[in-house]
């Protein structure tokens, strides 16, 4: 599959920043202590749905609205980001949008997409589950079905990492939490489009390990999901475009445990008093993981979401993991 060019993400960029302004990045003392080295952290948690899938959903509805101008409508399925962002873009777009999402979801993500107009409803115990249901009512009602992963989607979120390095060319590496894959594929088309030499190392949920296994094995395979903590990050089945995306571009994947997740969550509150949900922590959980291997070096992190039930929240930051 070929990757967006530069001007392709320049197109990007000026489709997202139509709806939304760039997103800060800093170097957090606290973080820079604990991790022993430079650490450059990116606050896509600063976006208008608090996660960077937004950027994503405002390219894919671009390139929609010129591919089929007919579109009565869009389904899709997600663990909440995804859903905020479709349901953002689709407002925008002026299309009718309905998400599936797993019984047992976030309470305040399902609340912040139905406050942006979509139709919810639940169905399966897992993503997975969701997604192949979602898929099945969208052909059944011949409206337009939106995956978890696509190019136009990678070219939105690509625009974060082009901001991130614009900021700091020089990052020895960059930890990049997977979930379907859509923000590492974009961490690599930047990475592509600008020359870099930076290293990108993946960092997925040890209790949903089926990217790691996959990126091993160089093929899908699916693995159970047992993680209480990083939802965004439950993914049983990999998808196979952004697995060999990763195989032909990413150093390393990284496993980190909901305990993992649980103190970055805490320390990024502590060093910061940003909110993190669980897979936006993991970028951090994996560096804290490999930090001795990275002192003396300069380190892009990403807060990719900050969409965490604040019961769950509350429990994290009293010393629990799930």
């Amino acid at each position: 599959m070929p990757l967006p060019d530069r001007r392709s993400l320049e197109d990007a960029a000026r489709i997202v920043y139509a709806a939304m302004p760039a997103t800060p990045q800093y170097v957090w003392p606290l973080l820079a202590e604990a991790l022993g080295c430079e650490a450059w952290l990116k606050h896509e948690n600063h976006t208008p749905v608090g996660a960077f899938k937004l950027r994503g959903g405002l390219t894919y509805f671009d390139a929609l609205r010129r591919r089929e101008p007919g579109c009565l409508g869009v389904v899709s399925a997600t663990k909440g980001n995804h859903g905020q962002s479709v349901g953002f873009a689709a407002r925008r777009a002026r299309l009718p949008a309905t998400i599936f999402v797993p019984f047992g979801n976030s309470r305040e993500k399902n609340a912040a997409m139905r406050a942006l107009g979509v139709t919810l409803i639940e169905h399966g115990h897992d993503f997975q589950a969701a997604r192949e249901e979602a898929a099945r009512f969208a052909a059944e009602r011949a409206l337009h079905f939106v995956r978890a992963f696509d190019m136009d989607l990678v070219r939105g979120v690509a625009t974060y990492w082009i901001e991130l390095f614009a900021a700091a060319p020089d990052l020895d590496v960059i930890f990049v939490p997977v979930g379907q894959g859509s923000g590492i594929c974009a961490a690599i088309a930047a990475r592509q489009a600008l020359g870099l030499a930076t290293r990108i190392v993946g960092v997925v949920s040890a209790q949903a390990p089926c990217h790691a296994l996959s990126f091993r094995e160089k093929r899908v395979i699916e693995a159970p999901v047992t993680t209480q903590i990083a939802d965004g990050l439950a993914c049983r089945i990999p998808d196979a475009e952004a697995l060999e995306l990763m195989l032909r571009h990413v150093e390393e994947i990284v496993e980190v445990s909901d305990e993992e997740v649980a103190a970055a969550m805490r320390l990024l509150f502590a060093a910061t008093h940003n909110v993190a949900e669980g897979a936006g922590a993991a970028s951090l959980a994996g560096a804290l993981q490999r930090r001795g291997q990275l002192r003396g070096r300069k380190v892009g992190l990403t807060l990719c979401g900050a969409n965490v039930d604040s019961d769950l929240f509350a429990r994290v930051l009293a010393g629990a993991s799930h």
